[in-house]
């Protein structure tokens, strides 16, 4: 929902701006967010780190892989050596010089039967060669052309515990990314909120320097009407002058600071730096229309649990002890199921053929790491002192979270007091200042402690300005160490 809602901003508000230039504080926080660089990057982390644990938890899975190949040699493999494949092509030549002797011994015996027998003799050498040679080829297994290919599947029983650490540390990554996407969000606030602050002060400082130096220009004119009467001394007119000087020049600093401040507001929320914008609380009065934060029985294990800081630390903190069990898991015993199916050509199943033919397997894998001289156990070590040392910088921080949270509570306190300060002193300066300008239009006051009556409510006006958007920034300052600025 917060990904369409900062979608929407970055889309939505720039059309708004147009249409009217003035921005609240919601409007600017949404605009800042929206356009933060640093956020977007932290958002494609989240991403990363939710894909990363989609990956570790294939692990758990059947694992399939394909492997083929063909392979060309200049000779191929022979199972009878080259006089056997002679002996066995001349076996009827070889027994031919006996069938002709006792051809010609039954010849002599009875020759009425010597042209049978002769060619008896000649059909039966031919018809042994032509076996032999049969059996020659018969035994040829043609691997000059050999192709093979094998499926296979491997499932994973027992790894030692590194898969499930693994998945472990993968979930724990996406949810660090979250809280580091959060914590970036509250600093991105906060210097928001400073900047519309900062603005909005300075626009207040310079209606006040406006209003101050036309009050000075006022009595610049009646100083002049009464040096040409006679009632008043040049030195008295000059004086005056000097003072208009001073609150033009103060004038002029307060624009530039203002502009400058603006700029740094547009950067900020994305807009181009010359957009003219006006914020909401410039036109209010009195800027310090809310309750004061509530600074008591502050619970310290709900600013932990509030905190992205404190999270992600313990996010850190798991992360390296699963680190722990990855190490300790390659000096494991692991177990694997595996099965697949293997084809080759020529095949081997049916003496040799040139035909694609394979077989099942399936089997189970051991693999026992006996001695590497404690490498493991030295590993291990090493893992668990820097999860050690994980666990003891979460306890630094929190102990500087709750040092931060105090020193923000008593902030708040302090701004509080400094903001009702102000506002007698403004009281006595408005008061001093009316006793001083109706003394002075009698003509029983002179003219230096009516201008300084005026700086006095000058200074008094600036305080009091001061001490409201110092309430402002010590409230966002204890929201950002409570954990709740959003």
């Amino acid at each position: 929902m917060k990904k369409y809602i900062c979608i929407f901003a970055l889309f939505a508000l720039p059309l708004a701006l147009r249409a009217q230039a003035t921005l609240s504080l919601d409007s600017c926080r949404a605009l800042a967010i929206a356009n933060n660089k640093q956020l977007l990057m932290s958002r494609e982390n989240i991403e990363a780190a939710k894909y990363e644990q989609k990956a570790a938890f294939t692990n758990f899975l059947p694992n399939i892989s394909a492997a083929g190949g063909y392979m060309r040699t200049s000779r191929e493999l022979s199972l009878l050596s080259n006089a056997q494949k002679g002996a066995l092509s001349g076996m009827g030549t070889a027994l031919g010089t006996p069938l002709q002797q006792a051809a010609q011994i039954l010849a002599q015996l009875h020759p009425e039967l010597a042209g049978q027998l002769a060619g008896l003799g000649e059909s039966l050498t031919g018809a042994l060669d032509n076996a032999g040679s049969a059996l020659v080829d018969a035994f040829r297994t043609d691997t000059r052309n050999m192709y093979a290919g094998a499926l296979t599947l491997t499932q994973p029983l027992y790894m030692g515990g590194k898969i499930r650490a693994y998945n472990k540390i993968t979930r724990y990554a996406e949810e660090l990314a979250r809280q580091q996407h959060n914590s970036g969000m509250q600093e991105v606030i906060l210097s928001t909120d400073q900047a519309y602050w900062q603005v909005v002060s300075l626009a207040n400082k310079k209606k006040l320097a406006e209003g101050y130096l036309e009050l000075l220009q006022r009595i610049e004119n009646d100083m002049d009407k009464m040096i040409a009467e006679g009632v008043a001394t040049k030195a008295d007119g000059l004086s005056v002058k000097v003072k208009v000087n001073e609150a033009e020049m103060t004038l002029t600093k307060v624009d530039d600071g203002l502009t400058l401040a603006r700029m740094l507001l547009c950067q900020l929320c994305g807009i181009d730096l010359s957009t003219p914008i006006t914020l909401a609380d410039e036109q209010k009065a009195d800027l310090s229309d809310s309750m004061p934060m509530a600074t008591r029985d502050i619970d310290m294990l709900s600013v932990y649990a509030l905190r992205p800081e404190v999270r992600s630390l313990e996010l850190a903190t798991q992360m390296y002890r699963q680190k722990v069990n990855v190490v300790r898991a390659d000096y494991l015993p692991s177990i694997a199921l595996i099965g697949g199916y293997m084809a080759t050509n020529p095949s081997v199943f049916n003496s040799f053929e040139n035909k694609f033919k394979g077989m099942w397997n399936v089997g189970v894998t051991v693999s026992l790491p006996i001695w590497h001289w404690g490498e493991g156990f030295y590993k291990v070590k090493a893992a668990k002192s820097a999860a050690r040392i994980a666990q003891y910088r979460l306890d630094d921080a929190k102990e500087k979270i709750e040092l931060q949270v105090n020193q923000s509570a008593f902030q708040v306190n302090e701004a509080a007091k400094k903001l009702a300060m102000a506002e007698k002193n403004l009281e006595k300066a408005n008061e001093n200042l009316r006793y001083a300008t109706l003394g002075f239009e009698e003509g029983v006051i002179p003219t230096s402690n009516v201008l300084e009556a005026h700086t006095a409510w000058l200074s008094a006006q600036s305080e009091k300005i001061d001490a409201q958007i110092d309430v402002k920034l010590t409230e966002i300052y204890l929201k950002k160490a409570l954990g709740q600025l959003k």
